[in-house]
């Protein structure tokens, strides 16, 4: 059986929909089920979710009806729902269900090697999206409640193949498919920046400008917030046609790691390399000198000094991807101890601290 989740939903067994006749409360109730496939959903969530939290009397026998009607639907085609303790279960059974097939798809992008290999991965994750999650069958407020995380995952994956294609030069590809994804999503300043970046490459500065303003527009109104520094900077950049951003920046003394841009090794102590992430300390910021760019390259910078296995990168990275706000809380830890350690403060600037904020996943956080 195959679910489709990205989307409308869709029950198929070989090719044909087999849910004609089902009720859209019923077909979502299934669709609650196959997201979370092989793990049990109490009964009592299942009746917040489908009610939103203003459930009628006799919900739990109309869940029960349900299960029962979808059963009948479903049994003869393979397809198991069972009853564990308070709860009900869909047994994955080798189903193909798209949400799935998406994560795994990310998944493997970030642990590939070379940036084409990880476009064309991402590419075959992100077109298994054809809509909204469950657009058919859920309310705003239930995908608020039950998708976040995916749509999270969909952002950081979209953000990271576009950095993927700057870093490649194929720049009108980016300005053809990201400003209209940036726009609906205003407060993901990664995804207006690299939209900005190739529009100006493009030859359509006056559109990444535009770009610029309406996001404006829509922070102050809707978030109450102003565009981040860096964001602001690369404004100015495009506005006066710094001929810098016309090509792709690749720092002077760098090597390339996984696709990462790292700073040379200087051979000194680790506590040394990390205050090298960071050029022009003590004067203004310049563009391009913020070798920590994102959590990925926190991560690879770890495994290239050997401060961390192979293995465990690659995990860090999955788990970034899946978590993309805790990796930025990450990433902001560690920008902020790497001026503690600049400075030499005694109490926080200690190689071990930097070790134990890079491991710290193994205690179940992000890192």
């Amino acid at each position: 059986m195959e679910f489709q989740l990205l989307g409308p939903f869709a029950a198929l067994h070989q090719g044909r929909p087999v849910l004609t006749g089902l009720r859209r409360q019923e077909r979502c109730l299934l669709a609650v089920l196959a997201l979370e496939a092989g793990r049990a959903v109490p009964t009592g969530r299942l009746i917040d979710l489908l009610w939103n939290g203003e459930a009628p009397p006799g919900a739990r026998s109309t869940v029960h009806t349900y299960i029962g009607r979808l059963r009948a639907a479903l049994g003869p085609d393979g397809v198991h729902v069972e009853t564990r303790n308070d709860g009900y279960l869909l047994r994955p059974d080798g189903h193909v269900i798209d949400a799935r097939a998406f994560e795994d798809g990310v998944r493997e992008a970030a642990a590939a090697v070379g940036d084409e290999e990880r476009v064309l991965r991402y590419d075959r994750a992100l077109a298994l999206w054809r809509g909204e999650l469950l657009a058919d069958v859920a309310d705003p407020a239930l995908r608020d409640r039950i998708g976040q995380r995916l749509a999270a995952l969909r952002l950081s994956a979209a953000e990271e193949r576009a950095r993927l294609l700057l870093t490649l030069g194929r720049h009108e590809q980016v300005a053809a498919e990201l400003p209209a994804l940036a726009e609906e999503h205003p407060e993901r300043e990664r995804l207006v920046a690299d939209s900005m970046l190739a529009l100006h490459r493009s030859g359509r500065s006056a559109d990444a400008l535009r770009l610029y303003r309406s996001v404006s527009g829509t922070l102050r109104s809707a978030f109450d917030a102003e565009p981040g520094r860096d964001l602001r900077t690369l404004y100015d950049r495009v506005r006066r046609d710094d001929p810098a951003l016309r090509r792709p920046e690749a720092p002077t003394y760098a090597v390339r790691v996984r696709g990462e841009w790292l700073p040379w090794n200087t051979g000194g102590d680790p506590a040394l390399e990390f205050c090298n992430t960071y050029a022009g300390w003590g004067g203004e910021r310049l563009p391009g000198s913020e070798w920590l760019r994102g959590y990925r390259t926190l991560a690879v910078w770890a495994g290239h000094l050997d401060l961390l296995d192979d293995r465990t990168v690659t995990r860090l990275l999955r788990r970034a991807e899946e978590r993309p706000e805790e990796a930025s809380a990450v990433l902001e830890g560690a920008r902020e101890f790497r001026s503690a350690l600049y400075g030499w403060d005694d109490e926080l600037a200690t190689l071990e601290n930097l070790l134990t904020l890079l491991r710290r996943g193994d205690g179940g956080a992000l890192v």
